[in-house]
Order: structure tokens, then sequence, then C-alpha cells
């Protein structure tokens, strides 16, 4: 794949299985992977940096693929990202300071530009990559490590972005209507954003009432900003799909396709909730930032 591929071709479509077939993989992966998630994200720490570390360094790996680079300096190089940030987390906890947040931003940012140049092509796709991966481990990590919300607000980012894929795909699947963007996602329809939007806002809620900080007007903001990014982000993993004609990201999650295919929306997600608990709460307290209003 090179920077000559047409842009926007339309990945192919699947014909090994039918679309009742898909639901069913769908959510026996889900009841198989919903409890793991719950249980890592409880028992914190190294189990939990473990976990998401591996998730980021698939998201890393099905990136490239996507894109097309084969150079195996550029793939050393944003593992290498990937891993900084996991140990960087795994050691302390979380970010130790402010210092600590700079190098590991400026870290990844060096891996992520000499990947790029170091790729045989679509360079600015491979030094994306990167980040995008980066994100995933950087987001939950920062936020996990808050010692009194940090299971809360994993638990809320669960809540908002499986409510906003389930109910927008049974919402949507019901009513129909216009499409929220044909050209990305031809099933998506103005019907399920909404209804996935008003699913996130009741399981979000449910979750900070049970944790004991619910504010009910920002909870209904929060959740409402957070599952449109979500949607946002799975939007975003479409049109790379579709710039590189790929229908799946992988293979290893059946029902859903790869990491990528599963984590589009909640990755996103994560790290808004990252950026809005680390600026109201600080480095020691992003899940306060992100949950008490």
């Amino acid at each position: 794949m090179t920077d000559d591929d047409p842009a926007g071709a339309a990945p192919p479509e699947r014909a090994d299985a039918s679309p009742h077939d898909d639901l069913t993989l769908r959510v026996i992966s889900a009841l198989v992977l919903a409890p793991i998630a719950v249980g890592t994200a409880y028992a914190g720490g190294v189990v939990f940096i473990a976990f998401w570390g591996l998730a980021a360094l698939g998201v890393q790996w099905e990136w490239r693929r996507i894109v097309g680079d084969e150079g195996p300096i550029a793939l050393a190089l944003g593992v290498g990202a990937v891993l900084f940030v996991i140990l960087d987390m795994a050691a302390g906890g979380g970010l130790a300071s402010v210092t600590d947040l700079i190098e590991v931003v400026a870290a990844v940012a060096a891996l992520a530009l000499l990947a790029g140049l170091a790729a045989h092509n679509n360079r600015l796709w491979t030094a994306g990559g990167v980040l995008y991966a980066s994100a995933l481990i950087f987001s939950v990590g920062a936020l996990r490590a808050d010692h009194d919300l940090g299971f809360w607000a994993i638990l809320y980012l669960f809540a908002v972005v499986w409510a906003t894929d389930i109910l927008g795909y049974f919402v949507g699947r019901l009513i129909g209507g216009p499409k929220l963007s044909p050209r990305l996602s031809p099933k998506k329809t103005w019907s399920g954003a909404l209804g996935g939007a008003l699913g996130a806002v009741l399981a979000g809620t449910a979750i900070s009432g049970y944790a004991g900080v619910s504010n009910l007007p920002a909870m209904i903001c929060l959740g409402l900003i957070l599952s449109a990014v979500s949607q946002g982000g799975d939007l975003f993993e479409s049109a790379v799909k579709r710039r590189f004609g790929t229908k799946d990201a992988g293979r290893v999650i059946p029902g859903h396709g790869g990491f990528m295919d599963r984590l589009d929306g909640f990755l996103a997600a994560a790290f808004a909730a990252a950026i809005i608990g680390l600026v109201r709460g600080g480095l020691d307290l992003p899940a306060h930032g992100l949950l008490v209003w």
C-alpha cells in the first residue's frame, strides 16, 4: 500500500457471516471480554496496565498493517513508544509529576517522528499510528492511577461507551432514518447516534450515582460529550480503514474484528476523559477531575 492508492476506496465486504451470525459472535465476545475488562480495572496496578498495554500494542500493530508500512525500524520505534508509556505508568502508578508528563509526551512525540521518518511509505500515517496507540495506554493509565475514584472513572467510561454502542446499534436498526455519515459508515443513522447518546447519559449517571459523586446536570453534559467523542472515534477509524481499503483492522476478536475495531470509540472517549480529568483534577486526581463537579 503506497501513497498512490486511491483515497476513499470502499473496503471489501465480508461474505463469511450473516448479520445474525455476526451479532451472535459480538455478544459472545462481549460476554467474555467485559468481565475481564472490569476485573482488571478493579485490580488496578500492574494487572490493569498489562491488560491495556497489550491492547495498545495490538492497536499499534493493526494500524501499521492497515497503512501498509513494512519498515522494521519504524515498527520497532512504534512499539518502543508504546512500551515507554506502559513502563512509565507501571513504574510510577500514573503520572508522577509535571516533569514526568513532559518526558512522556516528548518521548512519544520523538519516537513517532522517527518512526515516520523510518517508514518505507505513508510516513505521516505511520507517525500518527504511534500517537494513536500511545494515547490509549496513557489515557486509561492516568485515570486509573487516581486511588479513590480511578476504578469508578474507568467503569464510567465503560458504561458510556458500551451504552453508546449497544443503544446506537439497536435504536438505529429499529428506527432507521437519515444516515449519520453515508460516506464513512453507511449503516450508522442519526437515530442510532441519538439513542446511543441517551443510553450513555443514563448509564454514566447510574455509575456516578453508585460512586457517590453524581451531579445530574454535569453528568448529562459529560455523558453527551463523551458519547459524541466516542462516535467520532468510531467514524475516524472507519475513515482510516476506508482510506486504505480495509474492512476490518484484524480478526483477533470474533464478531468485532481487531483491537482497533473494538476500541476505536473507547480510545477517543478515554483520551478526552483523561484530558478533562487532568485539566480539572491535576496529575494527582484526574478521576476526581472527571467525575466530581
